[in-house]
């Protein structure tokens, strides 16, 4: 422990403060809570009792140390901040240039304003999940194909090692899961949010993208239900005039199970690069609620079933603002943004 705390005083000692970011960078190393110094104290307790006056009395110091250099630091990039000069005549109009919302942003809140006025509530999981939420619970069996449908990023406990049940969700159906071990039907909620899969970033795919999932879960769902909530949707995002078809499929965790397409918005259903040439598009993957999955989390598949749906931002967003590329989303291009005022 001592030679610890000896290299991070080095290392505190020779840390060059030039600018904010570089403070930001010492706050996060030296003295934030989840800080280096931080794990030192945590690992005091680990101290032989006889040893640990000592070595407490050194990490004080160090902390001191680390706490000085970061507040005197602050104060130097305080007082350098530029005077602000005060026009002579306040009544000249001077124009601000505003900025506009993201349009995956817009559009994430027209998904969830056509869903609230349909009575669906907002509920939100966390992006690092377990293995039983994100596949588990979902019907995904161990070593199962479907599992190999989304490519995975698994965190690592160190040093390279993986954390086999410890991931960055590959869908929002996780909160689904959690929603249904802690509510009780009747259950109606969207749940939108960030999610992660290990693919090759080109004008079509992402590895971090954004979904909208549904979930109504009561006494006799019918299919019905389900394709009258979707296309109602669909006409009031896209507009009247647009086309609904729904295809089978297959997803793990419903049965029976449909992908659902909508006109190309960017050919009107001519065909084109995007659409492949079909004069269609699939924005949703849909079905009932596998019996499987109620009963994994306590609700009772006899009694109850329901439907569930999801959706990609992205794609939406390509569809409605006629978009060709995806990695626009994440380039911060004000050219680009700017369109979207």
């Amino acid at each position: 422990m001592n030679e610890q705390i000896k290299a991070l005083q080095a290392e505190i000692d020779a840390f060059v403060i030039s600018n904010e970011g570089e403070l930001d960078s010492f706050r996060n190393q030296f003295v934030g809570r989840k800080s280096r110094l931080a794990s030192l104290f945590d690992e005091l307790k680990n101290v032989p009792a006889e040893n640990r006056r000592e070595v407490g009395q050194a990490l004080n110091g160090l902390k001191n140390s680390a706490e000085t250099k970061f507040e005197e630091a602050q104060e130097a990039f305080a007082g350098n901040t530029a005077d602000f000069e005060v026009p002579s005549d306040l009544t000249v109009y001077n124009p601000i240039s505003q900025g506009s919302l993201h349009p995956l942003t817009k559009v994430r809140a027209r998904i969830l304003e056509i869903f609230n006025r349909m009575g669906f509530s907002v509920s939100d999981g966390p992006e690092i999940e377990t293995d039983f939420y994100n596949f588990t619970a979902l019907n995904f069996p161990a070593n199962h194909p479907a599992r190999e449908m989304q490519d995975t990023f698994f965190i690592e406990k160190g040093a390279g090692e993986i954390q086999d049940d410890v991931l960055l969700r590959t869908h929002t159906s996780n909160v689904q899961i959690r929603l249904m071990q802690h509510q009780k039907p009747p259950i109606r909620s969207v749940m939108p949010g960030r999610v992660y899969r290990n693919e090759a970033i080109s004008a079509r795919a992402h590895c971090l993208f954004h979904q909208v999932e549904g979930l109504y879960v009561d006494e006799q769902v019918s299919f019905k239900d389900l394709k009258d909530t979707l296309y109602h949707f669909a006409k009031e995002m896209f507009g009247k005039d647009t086309k609904v078809r729904f295809r089978p499929s297959y997803f793990p965790f419903t049965e029976p199970s449909a992908e659902m397409d909508i006109t190309c918005l960017l050919c009107k259903g001519d065909g084109c690069n995007v659409c492949k040439g079909a004069g269609w598009v699939e924005i949703a993957g849909a079905g009932m609620v596998d019996p499987n999955v109620l009963e994994n989390v306590g609700i009772d598949s006899k009694k109850y079933n329901g439907f569930a749906f999801g959706m990609g931002i992205e794609r939406i967003t390509m569809l409605k603002y006629q978009i060709k590329d995806l990695r626009l989303f994440t380039e911060n291009d004000v050219r680009f943004l700017k369109q979207f005022n």
